[in-house]
């Protein structure tokens, strides 16, 4: 048996294939993506198996386009030789608002729950749940799995997660949630499997497109920097992070509606709107532009910042860990933080830091530093894989 652990997008499709020994999650054995879904693409189908790159072109140009890539999808898992049969598929689903606190098998009343909260999250959850529709009519009769980026933070206290607002508006939903919590899960695990440093106070650092920071105690989300929405904290890839809602007031004078608005907060900000020419960190690193400099230099400031913020939250620190597709790869960031958070305790040894873009958990602090510093690859696909096989078991 396998678990099948997916995350749908608007245009693409990520997988991955997870064996299961005695009950227990295996590594994965097959892993790929489904790109050029969205309307008029050219959609493509990679994946890796038995350490061979393949690739496969989809037909397009279909108003059913996803239903296909997902038929070439089973029919890949039927002629690959050795493949074990599925047993389930776990969905990435972002928010579980506060109804939702842990993962579960999806049935018609769970989904259409989850359909109301597609405002909370309108660039994300409805992709999620259209994937979890097209997944239950394609691989019929396998139970579908939601797994919640919401659920790792349910253990927020009150005075973290409610916003200074009217009850009336709290009851309504308006409040803190927190996101990334599928990754915050796997690094949280993973620390607590090297170090016993775990258990007390640590600082988690989620960076990549999409960015926040997570504080944790005893292995439990104590405060993070996404709150309402995917929006609030860190300077992201295209998002504004934190704003001050008096710029939304004044742009509403303006004339702008709530299309214009949305796709400036999430599409035409960050990295992308102050550099003007890129949401990807490594492009700006080769950049000499004023714009990329700025870019750059605002992200890191962000990190310290809102760092400095949850660390007083847990009243000192004693673990750091570094994790996304920026914080795994950018050596130049974290030296930068290291030196920015030194105050903490925070002491990275150049070397460790710059060998540590391996695909393993890897402590890059001296060994005088007060806190100890981790770079923590991340993976989501396992822990979802691992809560569909807990509930399978059940």
């Amino acid at each position: 048996m396998a678990i099948l652990s997916v995350n749908a997008g608007s245009s693409s499709l990520k997988f991955s294939l997870y064996p299961l020994l005695d009950g227990a999650v295996q590594p994965q054995i097959l892993v790929g993506n489904i790109e050029g879904l969205e309307p008029g693409g050219a959609p493509e189908m990679r994946w890796t198996y038995q350490s061979r790159n393949q690739v496969k072109a989809l037909p397009a140009g279909s108003e059913q386009v996803f239903a296909q890539a997902l038929g070439a999808l089973r029919d890949l898992l039927t002629s690959l030789p050795g493949v074990p049969k599925i047993t389930a598929v776990a969905h990435r689903v972002v928010h579980g608002a506060a109804m939702f606190r842990e993962s579960l098998i999806v049935t018609d009343a769970v989904l259409a729950q989850l359909t109301e909260f597609n405002s909370l999250a309108p660039l994300h959850q409805p992709h999620n749940l259209a994937g979890i529709r097209a997944f239950r009519d394609a691989f019929v009769g396998i139970p579908q799995v939601a797994c919640f980026d919401t659920a790792f933070h349910a253990t927020l206290p009150e005075v973290d997660y409610r916003f200074a607002l009217p009850e009336s508006l709290y009851q309504q939903g308006l409040r803190r949630y927190g996101f990334h919590g599928l990754s915050y899960q796997y690094v949280m695990g993973a620390l607590l499997a090297h170090t016993p440093r775990a258990n007390g106070r640590v600082l988690m650092a989620h960076l990549g497109n999409g960015a926040s920071l997570c504080a944790a105690k005893a292995g439990k989300s104590v405060a993070t920097t996404m709150g309402f929405s995917a929006l609030d904290g860190l300077m992201m890839g295209t998002r504004t992070g934190s704003l001050d809602a008096g710029v939304m007031l004044y742009l509403l004078e303006q004339g702008w509606d709530h299309a214009r608005l949305q796709k400036l907060l999430y599409k035409q900000s960050g990295l992308l709107g102050v550099s003007g020419s890129s949401a990807d960190m490594r492009r700006l690193r080769s950049d000499n532009s004023a714009g990329a400099k700025l870019a750059t230099d605002m992200f890191a400031y962000r990190v310290v910042r809102e760092a400095g913020a949850l660390v007083a939250c847990l009243q000192g620190l004693d673990v750091l860990a570094f994790s996304g597709g920026i914080g795994e790869h950018d050596v130049a960031l974290r030296a930068e933080l290291g030196q920015k958070l030194a105050w903490m305790g925070v002491d990275i040894d150049p070397e460790l830091n710059a060998t540590a873009t391996q695909d393993a958990v890897m402590p890059i602090h001296k060994p005088g530093s007060k806190v100890e510093v981790w770079v923590v690859p991340t993976d989501e696909g396992v822990v979802a894989a691992r809560e569909a096989a807990r509930l399978m078991a059940a």
